[in-house]
């Protein structure tokens, strides 16, 4: 009977076929009725069980299953169903396993939730599948920036410290040191400079996820993964025998900052000595080396100076007393975080770091480099006193009279008794200089024969400058109260002003405001003329000398010209939305202008209260200013009409970042906010115009992808650190660039955002050559024209904007007279320039 077996077998599979066509049919039909009722959860569930039972059909649904998988996650975001959301994400790359947009989906996801390096490995997939994915690659290159620090590529690129820690670990492995532990490896350079020096035993830990699969990749690649043992792990995690066999008789690092002890040092090498290193050598003994244990670098000392920078001033201090017509209150104290966290009981980085070298504007020298403290990382005692000891006091001699504005420090590293590295600003180095601004004081001006008095102590890993005085024979001192001499009453107020910077009153009525550096930097006067301009435009019938246009009032304050203007017909006001980033006194400088209410989006408590004095003091009704943010039950829905009948007059939006791009989602935030504009409102700014030029500079070319294998003296890093390079420099400042311009600024591309039809997504530009060179990089900056009339350049001197730059991959050789096209692109608030041959 085979035969009739046969045929019961084919019926029995032509049943089975039939069945699942209908179920897949009715699936499809069901998962449709879903997505019209908006059940995206059923219709995902449908769409499962349709690409589990026909797989074929996976071309024909995939738009719609994307469309489903990405409102459902959307929907479990919101309900923090988390690991529900990366279940759904997980079973549709398991259909769809190649499919760019669904990684880089899971991959915004996980960025969101603060899952960085997972984040990136999704980017880092759909930009391979899709290299022209324009926001994979946006998305790739926003978190490379957090995963792999710049400064990687900056010290790869710098051959002679490459060279100097290579001999030094030379010297150390030919005197016996056979077994290392490289801490904190990065790209895994020191572990084999050590294997090539011949070491028995190489191991290396880090704990970033992405520096450690890149370290696995250049081990492997240069063909030491059998001589070096990797570890994902912290090293005061690591522990004998379960990590590494034995204690090691040497131990390479370089977590070091520019202020030394930032990156924890300290804290890593008392951990080794006490677990992971043999014993140190016994000092004048004649002893074989290998006994022993030892660490590179051996030593450090660190130095500072007193230095005046008018840029370093203005980015720390509000040296004004008035901001366009606005005066600041004297009860109201501004500070930069650097200066408030040293009464903070957090751990804040205690300063800022400078290239001093090329800084704007230069720097003057007020004093003599001095010897701040040394340290010796082969003292284990001397490493556990830094953390208790108590605060000393540094004096430094005035030798150069001038303003004080910050004590700068660097430090030589003593890798061993031959071989040295120093961070100073008078050498060519891939390190920047720790910035200590000086604040708080009332007599910032310094003489030959004065001296500058600080406290200096290393807590929570950091090495803290502060306390900074003034004495002279004519002066009060003004140092340490501990000391002989007492603090005067007014170092002792601004003490006290940083050490309560959380509270919002003061003794005395005064308030505490810790602003950013580019907050400190703000210049009004453009926004305060073109303000007045549209509300003039809004209200003909006010009187201009009252409405202050041009900075003239009519001798009236707000409340008199109120009062008057109350006797006759009280105009309603007009309505102003400032949603610029940070700490702004816009609302206060638009309610100076005339009968306005005025709305501030400023979050922060300790600012709303500044602005508030600042506004008391200048006597406005407390109805002109308000803080927006209190007005909304949904504070992610900042754009919206300030009240159902009412329209908006003026809203005020940030378009640039500081970093020298465009803000994210600005293009979106401008559709929105002109629904919210009554006739004859505006944006501010009403457009913006990009400009660029050609340069060579081989400073771009350096900080941003290692060049070859040569500065890594003959290791093979570059194509795998360089997978994380990316084609922009932000935070560039072109007057002080090390670059050649080969041609004049060209515009490159226009945002209006008054008038979206005025805007192309792509547009080419033709640069005429005006200088032979290699073309190398396209820095760009922007004009930000508030209206017609009045415009800000972010590549003024005196911008609170740093410019950015395109770093071309291959350098372009130019002729005098020759033409380039560049094809510039502008996608959601990203722009991509690239030229084309």
């Amino acid at each position: 009977m085979p035969n009739s077996n046969a045929k019961f077998n084919c019926n029995h599979r032509g049943g089975q076929e039939a069945g699942r066509r209908e179920l897949v049919s009715r699936s499809l039909q069901s998962a449709q009725h879903c997505l019209e009722d908006q059940d995206f959860g059923t219709a995902y569930a449908h769409y499962l069980l349709v690409l589990n039972l026909a797989p074929e059909l996976k071309t024909s649904v995939k738009e719609t299953f994307q469309f489903t998988l990405f409102k459902w996650a959307e929907e479990l975001d919101s309900l923090s169903r988390i690991q529900d959301l990366f279940n759904c994400y997980e079973q549709a790359l398991e259909l769809y396993p190649n499919d760019e947009v669904i990684c880089n989906s899971m991959g915004e996801h996980l960025f969101r939730m603060g899952f960085r390096d997972e984040a990136a490995g999704y980017f880092h997939k759909a930009v391979k599948l899709n290299p022209d994915f324009a926001d994979a690659k946006e998305n790739f290159y926003r978190v490379a920036n957090w995963l792999v620090e710049r400064w990687h590529f900056i010290m790869l690129n710098d051959g002679k410290r490459n060279l100097t820690y290579l001999k030094a670990i030379e010297n150390a492995v030919r005197s016996g040191c056979k077994s290392v532990l490289d801490i904190g490896t990065g790209t895994g350079i020191l572990s084999m400079f050590a294997k090539k020096a011949g070491a028995s035993f190489v191991y290396a830990c880090e704990l970033s996820k992405t520096m450690y699969e890149l370290a696995c990749d250049v081990v492997a690649a240069n063909n030491m993964e059998r001589d070096i043992k990797l570890l994902h792990l912290k090293s005061l995690d690591i522990e004998i025998p379960k990590h590494i066999p034995e204690r090691v008789s040497l131990v390479v690092t370089e977590t070091v900052d520019a202020g030394l002890f930032g990156e924890g040092i300290v804290e890593s090498l008392i951990h080794a000595w006490e677990h992971l290193l043999l014993q140190p050598k016994p000092k004048n003994q004649d002893v074989s080396t290998g006994d022993y244990g030892r660490v590179i670098p051996a030593s450090a000392t660190i130095f500072g100076m007193a230095v005046e920078c008018k840029e370093i001033r203005r980015h720390h201090r509000v040296g004004i007393q008035e901001i366009a017509g606005v005066r600041l209150s004297n009860s109201v104290q501004f500070f930069s975080p650097t200066y408030a966290s040293a009464g903070s009981e957090e751990t804040v980085e205690p300063y800022t770091t400078e290239k001093l070298s090329r800084i704007p504007g230069g720097y003057v020298p007020l004093t003599e480099p001095s010897q701040v403290m040394t340290v010796d990382f082969n003292n284990l005692q001397e490493l556990k006193s830094l953390a208790t000891r108590r605060p000393w006091k540094l004096n430094l001699p005035v030798t150069e009279g001038g303003i004080l504005d910050a004590i700068v420090v660097w430090f030589v590293l003593q890798l061993d008794d031959e071989h040295a590295l120093s961070t100073s600003p008078n050498e060519e180095t891939c390190w920047e200089q720790a910035v200590y601004p000086v604040q708080g004081l009332f007599d910032y001006s310094v003489k030959a024969g004065d001296t500058v008095v600080m406290e200096v102590c290393c807590q929570d890993c950091y090495l803290k400058i502060q306390k900074i005085s003034l004495t002279s024979e004519c002066r009060m001192d003004l140092s340490d109260k501990d000391d002989t001499l007492s603090l005067g009453n007014e170092a002792e107020l601004c003490d006290a002003l940083a050490g309560l910077q959380t509270t919002n009153k003061q003794d005395g009525n005064s308030q505490v405001c810790v602003l950013e550096s580019t907050e400190i930097a703000l210049n009004h006067e453009c926004l305060k003329a073109a303000m007045g301009k549209v509300l003039l435009s809004l209200n003909p019938s006010k009187d201009l000398q009252s409405m202050d246009v041009d900075g003239h009032g009519s001798g009236m304050n707000p409340q008199e010209s109120q009062n008057k203007s109350s006797l006759d017909v009280a105009p309603d006001p007009l309505y102003i939305l400032d949603v610029s980033e940070g700490f702004s006194i816009l609302p206060i400088i638009a309610g100076k202008l005339g009968p306005v209410r005025a709305y501030s989006s400023i979050e922060k408590e300790q600012q709303q209260a500044a602005l508030s004095v600042i506004s008391e003091a200048n006597h406005f009704p407390k109805e002109t200013l308000e803080f927006w943010l209190s007005h909304l039950e949904d504070e992610s829905a900042v754009l919206q009409r300030p009240k159902s009948d009412k329209s908006w007059s003026i809203i005020i939006l940030d378009v640039i970042e500081t970093s020298g791009l465009i803000q994210q989602e600005v293009m979106e935030k401008a559709a929105i906010s002109r629904c919210l504009l009554h006739s004859g409102g505006k944006i501010f700014p009403q457009y913006v115009l990009v400009y660029g030029m050609l340069v060579e500079s081989e400073s771009l070319l350096l900080e941003s992808a290692v060049q070859g294998t040569e500065p890594t003296l003959g290791f093979n890093i570059a194509p795998f650190i360089n997978q994380f390079k990316v084609p922009v420099r932000v935070y560039l400042d072109l007057s002080t660039l090390p670059c050649l311009p080969l041609s004049k600024p060209a515009e490159l591309l226009r945002l209006d955002l008054m008038n979206p039809l005025l805007n192309s997504s792509s547009r080419e530009v033709k640069v005429q050559i005006c200088k032979s060179g290699q073309v190398t990089a396209i820095p760009f900056w922007y004009h930000i024209h508030l209206d017609e009339d009045h415009s800000l350049d972010t590549s003024d001197e005196f911008s609170h904007w740093k410019q950015a730059a395109v770093v071309l991959d291959e350098p372009i050789h130019v002729q005098v007279g020759d033409e380039l096209v560049l094809d510039v692109q502008h996608h959601k608030s990203n722009m991509s320039i690239t030229v084309k041959r």
